[in-house]
């Protein structure tokens, strides 16, 4: 058995660096695509999203293909930490997750409150309710050493149990009519792969293939594309190979730091591009007021601080979790405003929300933006009058 002195730096402290830098990548291209969305290039950009190659439009392969990588990245980081991470053992789990369930529950229920009394706005209950790793850390990043590093694992920790959740959300509540033939193709290329890993195949490429054909079914089926990515990284092994017994040289491992820089420099950039350009144009107070954008807003900014603050102050008040190391009350309750930004996930359910409504999807942009810029601003301000201050020398 490989000894921890052997294991390899947990991609979970890489995140803090290398997916900060990435979230910090993701704000830029944000920004140039509601630039973009408000410019004489506003048609131009418009219609090439709406452009189709080989079946799909380009956006659709940007949320459909493109994201898939995004969701395998998830899926292995979830794997990799809940076996053998900062996850791994029920006293790591117990702050984060609560912490995770409350962030999610607090922002469905505001949401719900503003959109009470409409089926057709209530199917985006779960938009508020997810932490976009990147551009939380992309913001702790930026505030460098203010902020303990057992915040920032923590907030790392409670974005990928949040991530958990919301896939599994979006395969129960986001997945329209099934096809039962599709549907058993796609399982049986599941059982492959699970049987890929049960005789113990360490080379990365039949998994990659399998999951190829699996993403493909999985888009027939009616269930959404992006979960086979997450699917896929279930199988992989993490496990290394007897012949190279050393934990960096696993399947899992390998597959991870190969698609980390694509994902955060490419993928999640593209598709923040992609999804981030709203036309402001003709704006009123009243539109910004309205269920949609005022429900996702509030949910992201109250919701989040509420539920992720509210449960950590009371899981530690009642002795079932600790505090993190060296950080106050006041750190805690920035970095849950930080939970606030939702950006990637926020931005994607929403379009799983109101795939057929393009002003729907416009009033989601609006709130999205809205709840996550005043939560990034709001949390990074907390953090910097929370820092202690420096000790005369």
């Amino acid at each position: 058995m490989t000894s921890s002195a052997q294991r390899p730096p947990s991609l979970f402290r890489s995140f803090l660096k290398g997916e900060a830098s990435g979230g910090i990548a993701l704000m830029i291209a944000a920004a140039l695509g509601l630039i973009v969305a408000n410019s004489a290039l506003a048609p131009a950009y418009f219609a090439v999203l709406k452009t189709y190659v080989a079946g799909l439009s380009i956006h659709h392969w940007i949320n459909d293909a493109l994201m898939a990588l995004f969701f395998l990245l998830v899926g292995l980081e979830i794997k990799r930490e809940f076996l053998d991470g900062q996850l791994s053992r029920w006293s790591q789990r117990i702050l984060p997750g609560l912490a995770a369930v409350g962030g999610m529950v607090a922002p469905a229920l505001i949401y719900v409150a503003f959109n009470a009394g409409n089926p057709e706005t209530l199917r985006g209950w779960a938009i508020p309710a997810a932490t976009d790793i990147a551009f939380a850390l992309g913001v702790l990043a930026l505030l460098g050493k203010r902020v303990p590093l057992s915040l920032k694992v923590f907030l790392t920790a409670v974005a990928i149990i949040d991530d958990l959740l919301a896939v599994i959300v979006i395969a129960l509540f986001y997945t329209e009519e099934l096809s039962l033939f599709w549907l058993g193709l796609a399982g049986g290329a599941l059982l492959a792969l699970v049987l890929l890993n049960r005789l113990k195949v360490m080379a990365l490429l039949p998994y990659l293939l399998v999951g190829a054909v699996l993403w493909f079914l999985v888009l027939k089926s009616g269930v959404h594309a992006t979960l086979a990515g997450v699917a896929l990284a279930l199988t992989i092994p993490l496990t290394p190979s007897p012949a190279a017994p050393d934990a960096a040289d696993s399947p899992l491992h390998i597959l991870e730091h190969a698609l980390h820089p694509w994902v955060a420099f490419l993928v999640v950039p593209v598709f923040g591009f992609a999804n981030a350009g709203v036309s402001l144009a003709g704006m009123s107070w009243a539109a910004l007021l309205a269920p949609v954008p005022i429900g996702v807003a509030a949910g992201l900014f109250l919701g989040k601080q509420v539920g992720v603050f509210g449960i950590t102050w009371l899981a530690i008040r009642l002795g079932l979790a600790e505090k993190p190391a060296r950080a106050s009350f006041a750190q805690i309750y920035g970095v849950a405003l930080l939970a606030g930004i939702g950006f990637t996930m926020s931005l994607f359910i929403g379009m799983l929300a109101f795939d057929e409504s393009e002003a729907l999807q416009a009033a989601v942009k609006i709130g999205v933006l809205a709840g996550s810029l005043l939560s990034a601003l709001c949390g990074a301000i907390l953090l910097v009058l929370a820092a202690p201050k420096p000790r005369p020398g």
